[in-house]
């Protein structure tokens, strides 16, 4: 809060303390300390005025005397470190991840670092509950960042662009005991369980036989139940939802079990350790199972929920596997009608045994599917994005420095062959225009290209890794000192793109602008 004592407005204060820029955006108050964002790229730091010395006691830095209009002032410079960054959390509780609920949200996944005062452009105002923090382990590991850095980039960014409401951050795709642990103890408050690797997908097409073999040696024990337990709760069950009526038979059942029990149990554990850890409600908890080979059915889906709530496990959003192809940083690929029928379908589901959240995962760039999801999922969604934001910032470096552009561009066709692995991606670098033969002012339309926006998605983290020996140039560090240097048309960038993502949701009238 502003205190009337504290006489020199701020352009008093920004005359007396220039050179350097600042954040106009990120100026707040606490008693009588003004705090803000100045200087740029990697000279970035927190600046602290006040009438005392000892303000702001609990952040490390350099203090300075100086005067405005008259009065006597210190200037405290702290450098952006992990434990300022626990103190800025501390005094600005809003920048403290918090559990979101059931309220509308995104996930605003960055690479880079880099991107959420962007990202505060985009949702603010929107009404939508933003996740500025968000990134797998995976991602982490090819990033060679660590949940920390994560939250500590996304405060920072989220200071700096002046957001003053509730965050959440996402620990995503986790699917380990150890790995929730890594960012339950940073301070995440969205942990995404991904069970995919429990899944027996060879159930799926297996034979009356093959199921009635493999029941007696489930994990009944784990599943705190019985065979005899849940034939009887289950069999023969006719459920009725808006638009369709699901009949649980025997060959329906067992196929259900047969592929998901094991997953089953794997949320619990991780759900059961949470709560230990955290507390009851103390997290927002999604469940991940659209990284399968198959469809998620409305009766699999149901019985899921089903099971998992019979266990005890609370969850905020689910995320299931839709036909068609979901692919990285691109639009939706299959029938669009056929699409809406499953996400009605598993609206209708998740509201009836809920209510909880339809999570979009690879949601970025889906710019077909989401006047549907809005219209038909109204505030009960999670939108998740993740490499967009890098793709983003690529458009930029190609308007900026086209010859940097070209560098990525070159490198990541070399390993898309190699990179491409651990993605459901179809992009071709056979279709992929000679990059001599191009223009600069052709290459930021490049990022419209689908084959090269696959490719570039996906390269991303053998861009971003220092390869010693390898005798090319650091490329991660050179893209982000570009982006340092032009952040406003980054910002921009991010900006514009992620309205296309929000703004059919707000039209659909679940939210106001």
């Amino acid at each position: 809060m502003q205190n009337s004592n504290f006489r020199p407005s701020i352009d008093q204060i920004i005359t007396a303390i220039r050179p350097f820029p600042v954040y106009p955006k990120s100026f707040r108050w606490d008693g009588d300390a003004l705090f803000f964002m100045g200087g740029r790229e990697a000279e970035k730091a927190l600046f602290i005025v006040s009438r005392q010395a000892s303000s702001g006691e609990n952040f490390a830095g350099e203090v300075v005397p100086f005067s405005s209009a008259g009065a006597a002032l210190y200037l405290k410079t702290c450098r952006l470190t992990p434990e300022n960054g626990c103190a800025l959390r501390s005094t600005f509780p809003n920048l403290t991840p918090v559990p979101l609920g059931i309220s509308a949200s995104v996930g605003f996944g960055d690479r880079l670092g880099l991107a959420t005062p962007g990202h505060v452009m985009a949702a603010a105002g929107t009404g939508i509950a933003p996740i500025f923090a968000q990134q797998s382990i995976r991602e982490m590991n090819r990033t060679h960042r660590t949940p920390r850095q994560v939250l500590d980039d996304a405060t920072w960014g989220a200071f700096q662009g002046g957001w003053l409401e509730a965050v959440g951050a996402d620990a995503d795709h986790i699917k380990t005991i150890q790995d929730a642990d890594l960012c339950a103890l940073e301070g995440f408050s969205f942990f995404t369980v991904d069970p995919g690797g429990k899944i027996d997908q060879y159930a799926r097409n297996a034979t009356q036989g093959y199921l009635r073999m493999q029941i007696p040696s489930l994990p009944w024990s784990e599943m705190e139940t019985t065979q005899f337990n849940i034939e009887k709760m289950y069999l023969d069950q006719r459920v009725r939802l808006a638009s369709l009526e699901l009949h649980i038979n025997a060959e329906r059942l067992f196929r259900f079990l047969v592929m998901y029990t094991a997953a089953l149990v794997q949320v619990k554990k991780i759900y059961r350790h949470l709560v230990g850890k955290l507390g009851e409600g103390r997290f927002d908890f999604e469940i991940s199972i659209d990284e399968t080979e198959t469809p998620t059915s409305p009766l699999d889906h149901f019985l899921l929920a089903c099971e998992l709530r019979r266990m005890g496990v609370r969850w905020t959003s689910l995320a299931p596997r839709f036909s068609g192809r979901f692919e990285k940083g691109v639009d939706y690929i299959g029938n669009l009608a056929g699409l809406a029928v499953e996400l009605r379908q598993h609206a209708e589901i998740a509201r009836q045994l809920g209510p909880y959240k339809i999570s979009l995962h690879s949601g970025s760039d889906k710019f077909s599917i989401y006047p549907v999801a809005a219209e038909i999922l109204g505030n009960l969604f999670h939108l998740k994005t993740a490499g967009t934001s890098y793709l983003e910032a690529l458009r930029t470096v190609a308007h900026t420095n086209p010859r940097l552009f070209r560098q990525i561009l070159v490198f990541s066709l070399g390993q898309y062959g190699t990179d491409r692995s651990s993605y459901h991606v179809s992009a071709e670098t056979s279709r992929v225009p000679a990059v001599s033969d191009l223009i600069d002012e052709d290459l930021p339309g490049l990022l419209d290209n689908f084959d090269i926006r696959q490719i570039l998605h996906v390269t991303f983290g053998s861009v971003l890794s220092i390869q010693e020996g390898s005798g090319r140039p650091d490329l991660g560090d050179l893209l982000k000192g570009e982006l340092g240097k032009n952040e406003t048309q980054y910002y921009e960038q991010l900006r514009n793109h992620f309205m296309r993502h929000l703004e059919p949701f707000l039209r659909g009238g679940a939210l106001s602008k």
